[in-house]
């Protein structure tokens, strides 16, 4: 195994840059690189020494910190350099540090190593890229719950029963030579629909799991001069769009990043949609198209001070095709239009984007379709495509092997499912998953993670 050399901290500029090493070449590359071949630092013990170039300059004053194989985050001989944070620096000492030896890491390696020196599993070692990517309280809470192994220990006991199962249906195989009793068939099938359950449950918090991890794209559209953007400028709090009384004000997307009730919201605001009257609103128009069939959701913002217009009830129409809420602005307006006759089959709110009237309404009718999440009662939440993948199939598996059992197919058909499934699950926590699919994982951690 090689030694590999990373910038831990995010780029720029700071008070204090870290450098990571891990491997068999750590403590020699310290010794170089401070010119002193003869110190041995006591693990987990701060040092201050210099940070020396080729020729003995002093390149900088750093804090060091050893760790010795077994006891450290990669299970490996691992270093930790905590500079000062200037890029130029930092950059030198990572180059001294790859010119004697050690190897540029790639994005998640060092927890790579970790997972494959069983200091953590593959779901652990996610959830430390989950926790750090986590855009609220919410969802670093259920990371956190990940990385203390919730959802290992969660999978275990339908692991257990499944091994249980396989060994008395292979034993079965083996030593039988009647079919098994009718009595411990049922037994079996009673607990298949038992760990069947157990996974579906996980597999029904996917829905919640995936808003409050990955949040959801919403996109205001409607005619121009209905008000889109300054709706927009009061969810996101800020004048961010310009707004004027002219129609067609709004030429390209813009789009915010916000928490609406503890959850993650990208909140696009769009060029109005109507017949372009020159390339560069045809341009705007596309743009809102495209935006719009990108979205989760579509808030259709309509004047309310005026009946609906046929451009209105064409952009209502194909709204209605997908999630949507709308929202009647104007509504402090003293002749605001209150009639809901054309818009019955819609998810209505009154809105004042000039005085904020019904933005908390607006706000609980756009987080309604994905339903709440309440991170203090909501337990663990399968929140990773991945895993909610893998669990999808371990269930369809459990369902195929249990009918074939109830209806009286042999063992041996109804054991390869039970193998299957027990795979999937493995997969999950990484102790078969084929080391193509953890490259590809890993590739989506940051460099020195």
């Amino acid at each position: 195994m090689d030694t590999i050399v990373a910038i831990a901290t995010s780029s720029g500029r700071s008070a204090i840059g870290l450098i990571r090493l891990s491997g068999p070449d750590s403590l020699s590359i310290l010794q170089a690189l401070i010119h002193d071949p003869l110190f041995t630092p006591e693990p987990r013990r701060v040092y201050l020494k210099g940070i020396l170039r080729e020729s003995g300059e002093l390149l900088d004053e750093a804090l060091i910190c050893f760790f010795e194989s077994p006891h450290s985050f990669s299970g490996e001989d691992m270093l930790e350099i905590s500079c000062h944070g200037s890029p130029l620096i930092l950059r030198r000492a990572l180059d001294l540090a790859q010119q004697l030896g050690a190897r540029l890491a790639h994005p998640g390696e060092f927890t790579l190593r970790a997972c494959k020196n069983s200091k953590m599993n593959l779901t652990q070692a996610e959830a430390v890229r989950d926790l750090i990517d986590a855009q609220t309280d919410a969802a670093a809470s259920q990371a956190l719950r990940q990385l203390s192994g919730e959802l290992s220990a969660t999978l275990q006991p339908a692991k257990h029963k499944l091994i249980q199962n396989i060994v008395r249906l292979e034993s079965a195989l083996e030593f039988v030579e009647d079919d098994l009793p009718q009595v411990e068939t049922k037994q079996i099938s009673g607990e298949l629909v038992e760990v069947t359950n157990m996974i579906a449950a996980l597999v029904g918090t996917f829905a919640s799991g995936r808003v409050l991890r990955d949040g959801i794209k919403v996109t205001l559209v409607g005619r121009p001069n209905v008000g889109k953007s300054s709706v927009f400028n009061r969810l996101v709090g800020i004048d961010r769009a310009i707004v004027t009384e002219i129609p067609g004000t709004t030429r390209d997307t813009i789009t915010e990043s916000i928490i609406l009730g503890g959850i993650p919201v990208s909140l696009t605001d769009t060029a109005g949609i109507r017949e372009a009257e020159g390339r560069i609103e045809e341009l705007g128009v596309e743009r809102t198209h495209r935006a719009a069939a990108d979205s989760d959701l579509l808030l259709v913002v309509v004047d309310g001070s005026k009946e609906l217009t046929t451009e209105d009830l064409g952009i209502l129409e194909e709204a209605a095709k997908a999630k949507h809420v709308v929202a009647i602005n104007k509504s402090d307006l003293p002749n605001s239009v209150r009639s809901e006759e054309s818009l019955s089959e819609f998810s209505v709110v009154h809105v004042s984007a000039v005085t904020g009237e019904g933005l908390d309404e607006l706000t609980a009718a756009i987080l309604e379709p994905f339903g709440t999440v309440d991170s203090e009662t909501a337990g663990l939440l399968i929140t990773d495509s991945r895993h909610y993948d893998l669990l999808r199939r371990a269930q369809s598996s459990l369902e195929s092997s249990r009918e074939l059992l109830d209806s009286g197919a042999s063992e041996e058909l109804v054991v390869v499912g039970l193998h299957n499934a027990l795979r999937f699950l493995g997969e999950i926590t990484g102790e078969t998953t084929p080391d193509d699919i953890l490259g590809e994982i890993f590739s989506t951690f940051c460099i020195g993670k």
